[in-house]
């Protein structure tokens, strides 16, 4: 039995040691520009730096020009470095350190043509790519594996040079390295198909030469699913393999997540999505069509209310089943939530919707100023990753557009 230990509590993971346990959780924030990072980013993650977390991440860092899920997502390249150092710099001198969340949408892909097929675990009709025409995927080759893992090894090599203290695998929520996870999209009768334990071969993979190639200077984590919250979709037995498969190639530790984009959005959330408040946001920015697919899709939700610690019991499994980190992650509403993670044998503690709607949380439930977030769950901040300025809580003042009109490093 492990000594008691604090959310405030500097942790080691890998080669990284943070000041506390609080991660702000990798979330799409829309603020790019041309695909590079933009003042309103550096500013996102200086502010939760500033507010006390031990670590923040920057979300979907695409690890290809075709691994993005929308058209003005970064994707990681040379010739943003200048930019994606400004953010890390701004992170450190606030006393934090900062993780590059990389990854490739595969045949998610909802916002953007992408030429031929796109590529997945296995082939056949996209339901994901239905509203810009991408309508087939087809199944990955050796060839493709190759590239792909030279891909994330290439971004994950860029991130360190950038000053990326770690690097997140998104392994989740239906990105590529999910549609190998997941018998949602896994149809694959070779060595990579059929067993949970071959369907996790290619991200196993992938991680291992990730790690090979910066872990020594880097910490690599992955983010799963401990479920997709789907009938026919991966369960935490499942996870439980691919977190197994994760320790043996090397991960520094795994944040657990879990639900899909498409097919379960309410089970990622632990909570139904503000259809009103997206329809409101896609309508302004003329994607109406968008808009009316995603008020369709509400109606196959099912009713459910908010619960704090939503994942808690599938989390439990996982750790019961592996020696490595874990971060914990899904409904963290107060520090006695945190405390409980901890308390479980959980290293970390993940949140995201209550770090939007206060960056200085961590800092005032250190200070007692806090004790429970005023985040209310209505998940409307998930619709502005379509809104040219940036995510943001819509309790909160709206964010200046001004500062996602210039890219973080100015041209002098």
């Amino acid at each position: 039995m492990r000594t008691a230990i604090s959310p405030f509590d500097p942790v080691t993971i890998g080669p990284l040691t943070l000041r506390n346990r609080f991660i702000k959780s990798g979330a799409n924030e829309a603020m790019c520009l041309a695909g590079r990072p933009t003042a309103a980013l550096l500013k996102h993650h200086r502010d939760l730096a500033s507010g006390g977390v031990g670590m923040t991440t920057v979300a979907y860092l695409a690890v290809a020009p075709e691994g993005r899920t929308l058209p003005n997502q970064i994707w990681m390249r040379p010739d943003i470095l200048p930019d994606l150092q400004a953010v890390t710099a701004a992170v450190h001198d606030a006393g934090a350190a900062i993780s590059a969340q990389i990854t490739h949408g595969g045949s998610f892909v909802t916002g953007m043509k992408v030429k031929g097929r796109t590529i997945s675990s296995s082939s056949g009709f996209n339901p994901a790519g239905m509203l810009k025409g991408n309508l087939l995927r087809r199944a990955m080759t050796e060839a493709d594996m190759e590239r792909v893992t030279a891909e994330f090894v290439t971004a994950a090599r860029l991130a360190r040079d950038a000053g990326f203290d770690a690097v997140e695998l998104h392994m989740g929520h239906g990105y590529l390295l999910n549609q190998f996870i997941s018998p949602l999209d896994n149809q694959r009768q070779d060595s990579y198909g059929g067993s949970a334990e071959n369907r996790v071969r290619f991200p196993a993979r992938v991680l291992a030469a990730v790690k090979q190639a910066v872990g020594d200077s880097t910490a690599v984590l992955a983010k799963i699913n401990v479920a997709d919250g789907t009938r026919r979709g991966a369960k935490v037995e499942d996870a439980i393999v691919t977190a197994r498969a994760l320790q043996a190639a090397g991960a520094d530790m795994l944040v657990l997540s879990g639900g899909r984009n498409v097919e379960s959005t309410w089970f990622m959330f632990g909570s139904r999505m503000n259809r009103e408040e997206m329809a409101r946001v896609l309508k302004q920015q003329g994607e109406r069509l968008t808009a009316l697919m995603m008020r369709a899709a509400a109606s196959r939700e099912p009713d459910i209310s908010f619960r704090e610690m939503y994942f808690l019991q599938y989390s439990q499994q996982i750790r019961a089943a592996v020696q490595l980190p874990l971060a914990y992650l899904g409904g963290v509403k107060s520090l006695a939530n945190a405390q409980q993670a901890l308390d479980d044998g959980f290293d970390c503690v993940v949140l995201a919707r209550a770090l939007l709607h206060d960056p200085a949380l961590v800092n005032k439930f250190r200070s007692g100023e806090a004790t429970e977030s005023g985040c209310n769950n209505c998940n409307g901040c998930v619709a502005y990753i379509y809104h040219p300025a940036g995510t943001r809580c819509v309790l909160n003042p709206p964010n200046d557009p001004q500062l996602n009109r210039i890219p973080a490093t100015p041209a002098p």
